[in-house]
């Protein structure tokens, strides 16, 4: 054959192989709702190779795919949130093991001793399958996969993210352990700031209420008390409103925040609590958004 045909057909088949990987790079994911939006590694050893290198630990899901009510609701409602997504991705190594497949995934589910065709269940692991954490098994909500993930940091490396620590008390206070508080001040956009910087204070919003300006603030009393929230609104010139009569919102909430470059950025009602009271007092609001988020600012 002619040399020349030869390098066109060698030239052809590359092309035709870049196309291929190509096409299969750009292919949006086609996760089964049982795994939600996390990207995950499927072979335990690669999962380890991959602990060595980064030193994180691996978080390992055994999750029944396809499964019952309980798995796609623990993959469409926990593994969907964003800053669980982030958590899992960027603080671990994420493996996935189908509690019901034979192969590969039966034998890690022999060797960690967990049933197979069960709900959906989490262990975080050093490189050496040694336990970071007791597993985590029958919670099956965002507030308890994120105390489990922060508290393993804590004992895996002394410290978790600011961001993940926020969402972990947000996520952890109940709607029982939700208390409100409104207080009257000069200004509720500076009100909004004094409040919305304090351990325990989950939420700040600007409204009018017996016809003054007034803060609405939603806090844990497990954290901080009322009594605590009086004296800090009294070292801010602001009053405990006893009634509240025709109370209605400010059309604009976290008024710095609004008025910032980080006003578009997602966040929870805690993140932009700390953010907006950040801003106000010309301090970097960094350490209260995850690196993901921080990316969408301009």
């Amino acid at each position: 054959m002619n040399p020349i045909h030869l390098w066109y057909k060698f030239y052809a088949m590359l092309f035709a192989i870049f196309i291929l990987i190509t096409s299969a790079l750009m292919q949006p994911s086609s996760n089964p709702v049982e795994l939600g939006d996390v990207q995950w590694i499927r072979s335990l050893d690669a999962a380890q190779k991959e602990s060595a290198h980064s030193g994180k630990p691996i978080l390992i899901l055994f999750q029944e795919i396809p499964g019952c009510a309980t798995c796609r609701n623990y993959g469409s409602q926990v593994l969907t949130n964003p800053l669980i997504v982030e958590a899992i991705e960027t603080q671990f190594v994420p493996l996935a093991i189908h509690n019901n497949k034979k192969g590969a995934d039966a034998e890690v589910l022999n060797l960690f001793s967990e049933p197979s065709w069960n709900n959906p269940v989490v262990r975080i692991v050093n490189e050496d399958l040694s336990a970071v954490s007791s597993r985590l098994n029958g919670d099956y909500t965002q507030a308890g996969l994120v105390n489990y993930m922060t508290s393993a940091l804590i004992k895996a490396e002394g410290k978790a993210p600011g961001w993940l620590k926020l969402l972990n008390d947000e996520l952890n206070t109940s709607e029982e352990n939700r208390k409100t508080a409104v207080y009257s001040m000069y200004c509720f956009w500076s009100g909004e700031a004094h409040f919305g910087r304090v351990n325990g204070v989950l939420a700040t919003e600007a409204g009018f209420a017996n016809g003054k300006e007034v803060v609405k603030v939603t806090y844990n009393p497990s954290l901080i008390s009322k009594s605590s929230l009086d004296k800090l609104a009294e070292s801010g010139s602001c009053a405990f409103e006893s009634k509240v009569n025709g109370y209605r919102p400010d059309a604009t909430p976290q008024y710095y925040l609004a008025n910032s470059k980080y006003a578009k950025v997602g966040m929870t009602a805690l993140q932009k609590s700390r953010v907006n009271s950040a801003l106000k007092e010309g301090q970097d609001p960094s350490e209260f958004l995850s690196p993901r988020q921080l990316e969408g600012v301009k």
